[in-house]
């Protein structure tokens, strides 16, 4: 189900999490928070990414 472009947004959306967590509690609440804010953009971008990749598979399965 999960291609190898997928597993790399949830990599990069995980990091981002333990990096929020780390400034949120090491270094300064800002810091984490603007971080923080990173991961559900990457996933949102995920999703758009899937989509289009989803939307040209359907488009080229039907012009066969």
């Amino acid at each position: 189900m999960f291609q190898k472009l997928d597993y790399y947004f949830l990599g990069a959306a995980f990091a981002s999490f333990l990096v929020s967590v780390g400034l949120w509690f090491l270094v300064n609440h800002d810091y984490g928070a603007y971080v923080g804010i990173w991961v559900p953009s990457i996933l949102s971008l995920w999703v758009g990414v899937r989509v289009v990749l989803l939307s040209g598979a359907t488009i080229h399965k039907k012009s066969n």
